[in-house]
């Protein structure tokens, strides 16, 4: 009999995990029978996932079981047709770093705000890089215009400048997974907790500003108190995923703002008494973040509209080969 044990997955490879079990790290690959099936009910662990496995001292242990999640940040396969994309798992706080030299972008932040209040993590937002940052205290301001409710900490893993605040959130026991784009100091970032060259870290363009890719995988370390950390690759895009929790936490004063139109079935666009159309004309709301909420709001109902779909043909699949199972044992005189 094959020996079972529990783990939690620290490393996320092309087709290979690297799993924690009672403090050693074992490599392991998905079972085929259960997780590359049409009938698959089992979620693809990702890393940060608690797992079930049977054990081979000879190779690659066996995964059979992803257990259930209490967070999880998702987005939009940047592969065409492959759906949701889980990108780490059972995290308490989300660190969604931003440079604030010529990468900065509140759109983008946007974007990374609704997931992560989605994702049932706690975000809080990383201004990186300010011992090169210009004009850092009014970028404060822009980014505190739009995110509401959430801890905003201004950092330089060069200098040291401002790490000292983020021992608020890496106690021990507790996850933290870092996200954002490319070149943000993600790398440099790591290194610095760890207090050691973990991360390879590239070198900044002159030309644009824009750091080189170096996180290849996903992977969690853990520091020297005890706190969790899981590094990601920087992502080129962040496409939405379904995000209503989300939306209601990251724009919390637009939703009250359609709240206080005076038709429920208001388009916003030139009805009367409609709040939007009021706050966009006296500056309460900028057009560049109501756009940007019509956008992802878009996105997130075309996700939900297509994952609809497919559950619905999906059962109607499982449904036909029940019947025809059905009807080929009734032919034979068997049981069900």
């Amino acid at each position: 009999m094959k020996e079972k044990m529990n783990g939690f997955i620290t490393a996320v490879h092309r087709e290979r995990y690297e799993v924690n079990v009672n403090g050693e790290n074992l490599y392991a690959k998905l079972k085929a029978g259960i997780y590359f099936t049409d009938s698959c009910a089992e979620e693809f662990p990702t890393v940060g996932d608690n797992v079930e496995l049977e054990y081979n001292s000879m190779g690659d242990s066996l995964i059979t079981k992803t257990l259930e999640r209490k967070s999880a940040f998702s987005r939009k396969d940047p592969d065409v047709g492959m759906g949701e994309q889980i990108v780490a798992a059972n995290f308490d706080y989300v660190f969604i770093l931003m440079s604030l030299n010529y990468d900065f972008n509140l759109k983008r932040l946007e974007r990374y705000l609704t997931a992560s209040w989605q994702s049932g993590g706690k975000p809080v937002i990383i201004l990186t890089k300010a011992d090169i940052a210009e004009d850092t205290q009014e970028k404060l301001k822009l980014v505190n215009q739009i995110a509401l409710g959430v801890d905003v900490c201004v950092v330089s893993a060069v200098s040291g400048e401002g790490m000292e605040q983020l021992k608020n959130y890496l106690e021990p026991e507790k996850t933290t997974v870092f996200l954002g784009s490319s070149g943000v100091g993600k790398s440099t970032f790591t290194n610095y907790l760890l207090g050691k060259e973990i991360m390879k870290t590239g070198e900044i363009r002159e030309d644009d500003s824009k750091g080189h890719h170096t996180t290849t995988h996903r992977q969690m370390f853990v520091m020297d108190n005890g706190a969790r950390i899981i590094d990601t690759p920087g992502m080129r895009e962040l496409g939405m995923w379904i995000v209503d929790e989300g939306m209601d936490a990251s724009f919390t004063d637009i939703n009250d703002m359609i709240k206080q139109c005076r038709f429920n079935n208001c388009t916003h666009n030139r009805e009367p008494g409609c709040a939007i159309v009021n706050a966009l004309e006296d500056g309460a709301l900028t057009d560049k973040r109501w756009k940007n909420f019509q956008k992802i709001q878009k996105e997130s109902k075309f996700q939900a509209a297509k994952e609809s779909r497919q559950q619905i043909a999906m059962k109607k699949k499982n449904g036909k080969k029940k019947e025809e199972r059905f009807s080929k044992i009734i032919e034979i005189g068997g049981e069900w």
